[in-house]
């Protein structure tokens, strides 16, 4: 049985102003609150500590790091949430998978749904899964396993897990996609949200948030260099 224990480490703020919080996100801590007195320690609860009026504006999977944004008052939830839904929010993740990718970059186009008997793992499904494409740059390979820059074109529930296991290269770490291999080669989920870039909502400012992530790769390395190294 899942047991929710999620890091103590205090969220980083990368930017901050009167409408608006970006945040870099630890793996381990839920985006907004889940079911259950146990899993109420989310991001959102913890700058809710600071700016009670926070909301969430999108999530990231429990156990992916990385850049999440939150609004401080509803008009500006509502322009952020309708720049995610008119895919107008640029956002690049990087990952390390499993095996030799071999090309340097490609895509992967399959459609995706809900498996409801095996909630919250979703499926790729031909006839009546939704679109959705991921496009993939190679950034590194090492001792059978490659780090990838992961764009998503589409934002499906787990699209790049599940995309990344349906080319058979999971993503190290993952519980729920990966094999019993590829789980064990990493301490956590090899998936990090490295880059947002959006247009703010008030001023039209174009803004560009970063962040290297601390992926460890495949167990027995030490943590990766910033991505500006590579």
């Amino acid at each position: 049985m899942f047991i929710y224990r999620p890091p103590s480490d205090p969220i980083t703020n990368l930017y901050q102003d009167a409408d608006l919080t970006v945040i870099d996100k630890p793996s381990g801590l839920l985006s907004g609150p889940g079911r259950g007195d146990d899993k109420q320690d989310c991001a959102l609860a913890r700058c809710q500590q600071e700016k009670p009026e926070t909301l969430l504006v999108h999530r990231l999977d429990m156990d992916t790091s990385g850049i999440l944004v939150l609004a401080h008052n509803a008009l500006c939830h509502r322009q952020l949430s309708q720049k995610f839904q008119n895919r107008t929010v640029r956002k690049t993740y990087i990952a390390w998978v499993e095996g030799i990718v071999g090309a340097d970059d490609g895509e992967i186009n399959l459609p995706l749904i809900a498996d409801w008997p095996n909630r919250p793992r979703q499926k790729i499904d031909p006839k009546a899964g939704k679109p959705s494409l991921t496009r993939w740059q190679v950034l590194d390979r090492r001792d059978t396993a490659t780090l990838l820059r992961l764009t998503p074109e589409t934002g499906r529930t787990h699209q790049l897990r599940v995309h990344c296991e349906a080319i058979e290269h999971p993503i190290l770490g993952d519980r729920l996609y990966g094999t019993a291999d590829s789980f064990a080669r990493a301490p956590r989920l090899q998936l990090h949200a490295e880059m947002l870039a959006f247009t703010h909502p008030t001023t039209a400012e174009p803004l560009n948030f970063l962040s290297p992530g601390d992926l460890t790769g495949p167990t027995g390395h030490d943590t990766l260099a910033p991505l500006s190294a590579h």
